[in-house]
């Protein structure tokens, strides 16, 4: 699995560049996806205490099936692969 912190943090930045500096609305992960996020938050940026409900303060929602998407402002979905 790739390392879904990289991928989540160029996703805000590219987005933050072509919206203005506007937020996404979330972050759709698989729960295996989000149990390998949660690791490597938890063993590195953050520490054991790292809250891993948002990333770069955009919410992180977990959802069975979801191929691993950022939801943009405007509600499409930018693919985290």
């Amino acid at each position: 699995m790739s390392n879904l912190f990289i991928s989540m943090t160029e996703a805000v930045i590219r987005h933050w560049k072509a919206n203005d500096n506007a937020y996404p609305k979330k972050f759709v992960l698989a729960p295996e996806q989000h149990k390998g996020y949660v690791a490597s938050r938890r063993a590195g940026i953050g520490g054991p205490k790292a809250d891993v409900s948002e990333h770069m303060g955009v919410p992180v929602e977990v959802v069975e099936g979801s191929p691993g998407v950022m939801v943009a402002a405007d509600g499409t979905e930018v693919s985290l692969q």
